[in-house]
């Protein structure tokens, strides 16, 4: 189909095209959407990052604007039947609003909690957590995005004193001499993503993938390490130790821009390539080679994902590719250096201004005085009414309902109850709430939980930014409006407050409350997003809208309309108090559960080609459903064999924590110990009723990507 899927009609519409991008991935490709006569097509731009391509989700994206499910009206649970029924926003809202009294009189503030998504934009991730701090005045807020991308935040802070995806533009992809990969698969994720990998390898590059699985993405590299799940980091501290033995370390770069090398090194002597071996499965001939690849390469580039990253030890394996990197002398040269590829739309974003527990706008720190200083400023409020951090995502959910829990919970723009780890004891959670308001546009799995439903505006209904994976800043803009009886979420947290503070403040006129600390604007509440991100690490001060027009987006931090933005960082220093680097020793651990009789087998998720995140939207659009109709089990011949299982004969997958039962598909592009499934599906394949929710120390990242597990025919 060459002008993408058609949304359903809305006749009588004057013919008009608007310039936005994909409502998927970071990438966030540039597309035209085009309404005529009511009829919306897609159509693909010339944008930097995807260069006039898309994926089958981005040609797709229109069938969602007038799909059958869309909720249109506010859902409110009977007390009597316990079913979901249609409500007036006044009765909604109301209900809503008396449940959170209800529970705050009886348990105090921090027993309302706030849950929020990467696929928000900057705007309503902005208005999210400041509603949150002095509308509800709790600590207990977090997001999805806890799920994709804390540990590599986490692991570039403390190495490089600031968190941005790439810190330099996608385009240097195409033009590496060396690209290494890790956990990575953007010929399935991010699909116009290849684009610059097949540039990369035309212009005589060399790609090397690290995956257990021969994916879409290593079936194209030069050389594909095929490691246990759980082993990256001796692989990475192997990578070292072989740059170390022949002598490619920079030690000029060391000496000069980083410290804390000689720990690292100390750390590195014990990971000789043949016990790196033993323990991951990958060959020393191929460590070797590839540690030849990056240390003599010319331009080489470093991406982590979430295979590396979705673990419990998440950051100190990603610290180990970074500590790689540094000792090459990558960060910071031209066409070179570490970067982590973000996952959701504004996984980026949505997490720089406000969504994270321990986060305020502008990527400050809630428990630094001067932080709470700024934006209390800004909100007009006293520093000290601003609540301390809260906990991590699975954290907060785990706790939901339990006694020291929080009662109540507002969701927007996630689907716990197939994303979260140990999902059906989260679903049990949310199931002994007091409260539970999910604000969405389709009647999600979370949604169909809730006491109250919100309909929300879709990304071709409203206006605001994103920012990309490599922290550029891009303008979403509104094609039509919403159909009548949808808000956006700007206007129902901007009416929640008012509500919330006129129950407060008898007398109070509500629309003068909302007006005044909660804009349903969206070109007004960035305007005071840059005001309370000025000098903070994700500075947006100099970004305006305009300034984003007249441009293919903007980089941050850019804190002056006059200045420059930041496509590059660290080309002179990195953002520490003394501007160097800092290297810290990291050693491989076994994963949080290990393999034994009874579950004598590895199991790891991910995602596929069609679908997208909990598939809430994807699994609807019905060419994707076609695409990728329910949920596998993907098993190595050998190992079917052993099992007696056949392609496409129904298994069970059980864990210590749940089961999944779904088709095997058979592939020797797995490992023969380990089997894998995709985490976008519902119901009894639901690969997430069988994750592991052990999470990393210091990132709170769950460890999706491998635990124990047996398999069986159903």
């Amino acid at each position: 189909m060459t002008d993408g899927a058609r949304s359903a009609t809305r006749p009588g519409r004057t013919p008009r095209d608007v310039a936005t991008h994909c409502p998927y991935c970071a990438l966030q490709c540039g597309m035209t959407l085009r309404e005529d006569d009511g009829v919306v097509t897609v159509h693909p731009r010339q944008f930097p990052t995807n260069r006039g391509g898309l994926c089958q989700k981005g040609w797709t994206a229109a069938e969602l604007l007038d799909h059958p499910e869309r909720l249109t009206t506010p859902l409110v649970r009977d007390p009597a039947t316990g079913e979901l029924r249609p409500a007036s926003w006044d009765a909604a809202l109301d209900r809503v609003v008396a449940g959170i009294r209800a529970v705050q009189r009886d348990a105090g503030r921090d027993a309302v909690a706030v849950f929020g998504g990467g696929g928000l934009t900057n705007e309503k991730a902005y208005a999210l957590g400041k509603f949150a701090r002095i509308g509800l005045r709790t600590r207990h807020i977090d997001y999805n995005g806890r799920f994709c991308m804390s540990s590599a935040a986490a692991a570039g802070m403390r190495a490089f004193g600031i968190d941005r995806g790439l810190p330099f533009p996608l385009a240097d992809l195409g033009r590496a001499d060396t690209l290494l990969l890790v956990g990575a698969n953007p010929a399935e994720t991010m699909p116009p993503l290849v684009r610059w990998l097949t540039e990369q390898r035309r212009a005589g590059g060399r790609l090397i993938v690290v995956d257990p699985r021969v994916t879409a993405t290593a079936r194209q590299a030069d050389l594909h390490l095929q490691p246990l799940p759980g082993t990256d980091l001796a692989v990475a501290n192997a990578l070292l130790h072989i740059a170390l033995t022949e002598g490619w370390v920079d030690r000029a770069y060391v000496a000069e821009r980083t410290t804390g090398f000689e720990a690292v090194r100390r750390g590195v002597a014990a990971w000789w390539p043949a016990r790196a071996e033993q323990l991951s499965g990958v060959p020393v001939a191929d460590l070797e080679a590839t540690a030849r690849a990056l240390g003599t390469g010319g331009r080489v580039i470093i991406l982590t994902a979430r295979g590396a990253e979705q673990h419990a030890k998440g950051v100190d394996t990603v610290t180990a590719y970074v500590n790689l990197a540094l000792a090459l002398g990558l960060p910071g040269r031209a066409g070179s250096g570490y970067g982590c590829l973000t996952g959701q739309g504004n996984g980026q974003g949505g997490r720089e201004h406000g969504q994270k527990a321990d986060q305020l706008p502008g990527y400050r720190r809630i428990d630094d005085p001067a932080a709470r200083a700024h934006v209390a400023g800004v909100w007009g409020v006293p520093a000290d009414e601003l609540p301390g951090p809260g906990v991590p995502a699975y954290q907060l959910l785990d706790s939901l309902g339990t006694p020291d829990g929080p009662r109540a919970l507002l969701v927007f723009g996630s689907n716990p109850v197939v994303s979260a780890p140990r999902a059906a004891r989260i679903e049990g959670r949310l199931r002994d709430l007091d409260l539970l308001v999910v604000a969405d546009l389709l009647l999600s799995e979370t949604a169909a939980l809730a006491d109250v439903v919100l309909p929300t505006a879709q990304w071709a209904e409203e206006d605001g930014t994103m920012t990309n994976l490599e922290g550029r800043v891009l303008r979403r803009r509104a094609l039509r409006p919403p159909p009548p009886g949808v808000r956006t979420d700007l206007a129902i947290i901007a009416d929640l407050a008012a509500r919330l503070a006129a129950t407060e403040a008898p007398g109070a006129r509500p629309e003068a409350v909302a007006a005044a600390r909660f804009p349903t604007d969206p070109a007004a509440v960035f305007a005071e997003l840059r005001r309370a991100s000025a000098g903070g690490a994700a500075d947006y001060a100099g970004i305006s809208w305009e300034r984003i027009d007249a441009a293919d987006g903007v980089y941050w931090p850019c804190p002056s309309g006059d200045g420059p933005d930041t496509p590059r960082l660290f080309a002179d220093r990195f953002a520490t108090p003394d501007g160097r680097a800092r290297f810290h020793p990291v050693d491989h651990r076994p994963a949080a559960e290990e393999v034994c009789a009874t579950y004598p087998l590895h199991f790891t998720t991910g995602r596929v080609l069609a679908q997208y995140q909990s598939g809430t939207q994807t699994r609807r659009v019905p060419a994707l459903r076609r695409a990728a109709p329910e949920a596998f089990v993907e098993l190595h011949p050998d190992l079917a064999a052993r099992l007696g299982v056949d392609d496409g004969d129904p298994v069970r997958v059980t864990s210590r924590r749940g089961e999944l039962c779904a088709p095997a598909r058979l592939s020797a592009g797995i490992r023969p110990d380990t089997v894998f499934a995709p985490f976008h599906y519902a119901g009894a394949g639901r690969a997430n009723s069988v994750t592991n929710d052990a999470v990393d120390p210091i990132s709170g990242m769950p460890e999706f990507k491998i635990c124990a597990v047996r398999v069986e025919k159903a």
